[in-house]
């Protein structure tokens, strides 16, 4: 799938360790060029993102899933919708839920910091197209910022 050098930094907010354990798989399956870190919560990921300061260690793309414990989906999207201006980096983010309820479907698409909404199980050539998207974000960066 990429053949970038630029790995893409994914951050996988999921409270389902078969499904992290899936993508996980299905990422080196389809080549993904990724550097993967895991969140257990909405919480644990807002305080990370709070916590860096350094724009290189902030996630390019967000696979977030809708029902968690401590801080779901919908939690995370209010906060991050309050400390995005000042990220300092542009982050995809991507609900990604087994829900096929029209409701989460229409709410999720009226936030304007969520990218799209990706059923589950997520199919290998969704996968591919997110990530040649996300690798696409990050060479045009590194053009246009030289690093």
């Amino acid at each position: 799938m990429m053949e970038e050098e630029h790995p893409i930094s994914t951050w996988i907010v999921d409270d389902d360790p078969i499904y992290v354990y899936g993508i996980r798989k299905l990422m080196s399956f389809r080549g993904a060029n990724a550097l993967v870190s895991h969140f257990p919560n909405g919480q644990e990921a807002i305080s990370q993102l709070k916590n860096l300061s350094d724009e290189y260690q902030l996630p390019d793309m967000i696979l977030l899933d809708i029902n968690m414990p401590t801080m779901d989906g919908w939690e995370f999207m209010n906060e991050f919708a309050e400390i995005r201006p000042r990220l300092g980096k542009e982050i995809t983010v991507y609900m990604v839920s087994s829900s096929v309820d029209l409701n989460d479907i229409h709410r999720a698409k009226n936030i304007p910091e969520v990218t799209d909404y990706i059923f589950k199980p997520v199919k290998g050539t969704h996968l591919t197209e997110i990530f040649n998207i996300a690798q696409n974000r990050v060479n045009e960066r590194l053009k246009k910022y030289g690093t």
